[in-house]
């Protein structure tokens, strides 16, 4: 064992302090060996100091180390077996842990890798399965589509003889919806997803779906020109959907017939047919019509409702030709007065069945809609008109409109003067007579429709209730004779 180290005068604390400069420990050994004022300075001496301390702890460091050689050899030796030892048992762990991996690679990583192949090969095997599914059900309804189409009297009905169910269109619309749905639902997960890129499904579409759903609509809004239920004209013609020109010529021919001005009522069977078949369009109209795409929330306010736009624009469309209709007949049967009573008797066929019409409507609930929730749906058909519209009652309507556009026609005939003019004041009190039976009489419901609407709440009395409505058509024709 080393003795005791002898003294040093090297101080080893000023060399291991931390903050330790060698620059400033430089600078403190010349400016102790020289004068600040020596212009040549001296840097022999301070670099021998540097020397001869350097030399100092390399002797210092030999010393230390000669004495304590056989310890440090001793303990090195020691420190190489322990090591050995460690790393033999490390290398058997190792060896074991090796073994044991693949024994665990062999059990259990090749058969998941084998597994997860199996389950991807499932997972698309389910998805072709699935879109096969919706494929196979596209195609299902489809054809149910074509023989609804059939059956409903669309394209390729099977020739004249083939007896048109109306109620079919109803069917065909509901079958619409199921692909509506089926071909909307196209989020992940869901029962559409991936047939946009399936061709069978596109030419499904432009083949089958949007054809059908044409012809549908045609038909439906065809059904829905041609209504008529009045008993009060003596054409055949369905009054509401006749034009200007035919209105004339029917005019003509009646005056040379000379027909007296009576009623021809249709059987009860033919009035429940036109029923029948005027409802089932305003259902395809309504089932057929543009969805929202939001869904709407379950309480449902008014202006939540659903608007069946092709329904509604149908029963606008209808409207609108019965007023011009009606005011194209008024304006040339004022300008020519014999003519007077059968073209009031025209108008209030058409009011008629706009009363029948109202009355249909509010009789009729919405059907189930797969695509609405049940806060949106209507009380009635009626209902999205008459908000459409800003009214209470059709045939209010029907007189407050066909008044505000009869007012500048009379204004232009007394202004052109003439004969058609001179008589149009001279009779003035007939024609306030023939308005006002003219109002009354189209504002009942004709007999074979029920009661409904608002002409049947009305009331009863030779005017039923239609005061208002007579003062504003007589107002229109008379007050502007009077001014």
């Amino acid at each position: 064992m080393a003795g005791p180290e002898p003294p040093s005068y090297i101080d080893y604390e000023s060399f291991l302090d931390p903050s330790f400069s060698a620059v400033s420990f430089a600078n403190s050994l010349v400016l102790t060996t020289n004068n600040p004022s020596d212009t040549p300075l001296d840097l022999t001496t301070p670099l021998s100091r540097v020397l001869f301390d350097v030399q100092e702890i390399d002797t210092h460091i030999h010393n230390l180390t000669t004495a304590s050689a056989l310890p440090l050899l001793t303990h090195t030796n020691e420190d190489r077996d322990a090591s050995q030892r460690i790393a033999k048992e490390v290398e058997a762990r190792v060896a074991s842990l090796t073994q044991g991996y693949k024994r665990l690679e062999k059990e259990v990583l090749v058969r998941w890798e084998a597994a997860e192949e199996v389950r991807l090969v499932t997972e698309r095997l389910w998805q072709t399965v699935k879109v096969g599914r919706s494929v196979g059900r596209c195609l299902l309804l489809g054809r149910q589509l074509e023989m609804q189409t059939m059956e409903s009297g669309g394209q390729g009905s099977g020739g004249p003889g083939k007896k048109e169910d109306h109620r079919a269109m109803v069917r065909a619309s509901n079958t619409l919806l199921s692909l509506r749905q089926i071909l909307s639902a196209s989020g992940e997960g869901e029962e559409g997803e991936g047939l946009d890129k399936v061709s069978v499904v596109a030419t499904l579409r432009n083949d089958l779906i949007k054809p059908s759903e044409r012809n549908i609509r045609n038909k439906a809004q065809q059904i829905v020109r041609e209504f008529s239920l009045s008993t009060l004209s003596t054409s055949s013609v369905n009054v509401a959907s006749t034009s200007s020109s035919n209105v004339q010529q029917q005019q003509q021919q009646q005056q040379q017939q000379q027909p007296s001005v009576g009623t021809t009522p249709s059987t009860y069977a033919q009035t429940e047919g036109t029923k029948s078949r005027t409802t089932s369009a305003f259902l395809t109209l309504y089932l057929i019509s543009s969805t929202p795409t939001t869904p709407k929330s379950k309480g449902g306010s008014e202006s939540d409702m659903f608007q069946p736009d092709l329904l509604i624009a149908a029963l606008q469309a209808y409207l609108q030709a019965s007023l011009t209709s009606s005011l194209a007949a008024l304006a040339r049967a004022l300008s020519s007065l014999p003519t007077l009573d059968r073209a009031l008797l025209e108008v209030s066929a058409r009011c008629q069945n706009i009363v029948a019409l109202e009355a249909l409507l509010e009789s009729t609930k919405p059907p189930q809609h797969p695509l609405l929730s049940q806060g949106t749906i209507p009380p009635n058909l009626l209902s999205p008109l008459l908000q459409s519209l800003d009214t209470t009652s059709l045939p209010s309507h029907f007189w407050r409109s066909l008044a505000s556009s009869l007012a500048p026609r009379v204004m232009e005939i007394l202004n052109k003067g003439g004969v058609a003019a001179r008589t149009l004041r001279t009779n003035r009190d007939r024609v306030r007579d023939g308005i006002r039976e003219c109002v009354v009489r189209g504002s009942q419901a004709p007999s074979g429709t029920g009661k409904g609407g608002a002409a049947a709440k009305k009331g009863g009395g030779a005017v039923g209730g239609w005061e208002r409505e007579v003062g504003v058509m007589v107002g229109a024709v008379v007050g502007t004779i009077g001014r």
